[in-house]
């Protein structure tokens, strides 16, 4: 996937990496400081302080995790008092009540969190039109493929009873799918597992800190119908905001995916009665052609419209395939100030405390997700 309309080198602000690599007996010997410690090692010293960075980043997601989740008990039931505290809860309870701590407190707090002296700057690129569209493309068939190994993965586990909230949620059509889904959780989620997550680790390797955004934005979702292509796509914007540095892109690709699976999708599917269908069917089998002759008729619009929708989109993901396999190879990574040396990314990236933690509470809540 090349990026031809622009220099490629982001021009990185170099500084002093240090060489000392213990398996090679060419390396430099160790400086001596009596001062401290005689057997003072610059280059544990390094990779310890980068460690200790990856550790305060998952520190400060698992943090924000934990504010969001108090917060949002207390603020949904709250709603929930103010809307009657009757029947299903409202999807706009739900959606105010879970998106306003994570998205103007718990994601704001993660951050402070993180501090400043890990972030690096670089140079900024625009993208054109045609390659934009051509990256979008790709995005979707890693999203059905995702989507089909979570729902494939959570109904096994699961032995058919689980359901995907966010799903069902989304199928409740109406403007707050639009305002929270399409707007203002891609433009929140971008700028924290892109720019802030991204900015701060890709110093150490940009395909350690794209590889760090897509899985902490998979985990993110506690959810694990949506893991799978949640971690694909956060891989591609994760790539597209490295080669830009411009949020504005995968901020955009994340809201036309969105768009398409939260309000789009679910639209078209509601044109048509499904459930009424699953009756005459059932009629049908026993021999009386009628009904479904008449749900046929009163349906005719939505099935018509739900062809063309399917059609289309499985034409766009066999194209987007395509792209992917012929341009899986292009990708262009390049050397970061302080590239981690091969074998020792895992455990500096996620052998630490603070991303061990995160890991396993996120974990933890996508099961008690998927088996409660």
């Amino acid at each position: 996937m090349t990026f031809p309309q622009f220099p490629q080198q982001p021009q990185y602000q170099q500084g002093p990496v240090p060489q000392y690599q213990p398996n090679s007996p060419q390396s430099p010997q160790p400086p001596i400081d009596n001062r401290n410690n005689p057997y003072r090692n610059p280059f544990v010293e390094w990779l310890q302080r980068a460690r200790r960075d990856f550790s305060r980043i998952g520190a400060s997601l698992c943090l924000m995790v934990v504010i969001w989740y108090a917060l949002a008990t207390v603020l949904e039931r709250a709603l929930y008092a103010v809307a009657g505290g009757k029947g299903d809860v409202p999807n706009w309870v739900t959606y105010v009540g879970s998106g306003v701590p994570l998205y103007l407190i718990a994601m704001p707090v993660a951050v402070m969190l993180m501090g400043k002296s890990t972030v690096i700057e670089t140079r900024k690129f625009d993208m054109k039109p045609g390659l934009f569209f051509k990256l979008l493309l790709m995005c979707l068939p890693m999203m059905w493929l995702g989507s089909v190994v979570g729902s494939m993965l959570s109904m096994a586990l699961s032995n058919g009873e689980a359901t995907d909230r966010v799903s069902d949620l989304a199928m409740q059509t109406n403007i707050w799918n639009v305002v929270f889904l399409v707007i203002v959780g891609p433009i929140f989620e971008e700028w924290l597992f892109r720019k802030q997550l991204i900015d701060r680790t890709r110093k150490y390797g940009e395909k350690t800190a794209i590889l760090l955004s897509g899985l902490a934005f998979g985990l993110f979702h506690m959810n694990l119908f949506q893991f799978f292509y949640a971690f694909l796509l956060g891989i591609m914007f994760g790539y597209v905001y490295t080669r830009t540095s411009k949020l504005r892109y995968s901020t955009a690709m994340h809201m036309i995916v969105n768009f398409n699976g939260g309000v789009l999708a679910p639209w078209i599917l509601t044109r048509v009665d499904l459930d009424q269908l699953e009756k005459v069917s059932e009629a049908a089998e026993n021999g009386n052609t009628v009904a479904m002759e008449q749900w046929a008729s009163q349906n005719i619009a939505g099935l018509a419209i739900m062809v063309v929708y399917f059609l289309l989109y499985g034409a766009v993901i066999l194209a987007g395939f395509v792209l992917l396999i012929r341009n899986f190879r292009k990708a262009e990574f390049y050397t970061a100030p302080e590239e981690l040396p091969r074998g020792t990314g895992a455990r500096t990236v996620y052998g630490n405390v603070g991303m061990i933690t995160f890991i396993v509470l996120t974990v933890l809540l996508t099961a008690i997700s998927l088996f409660l």
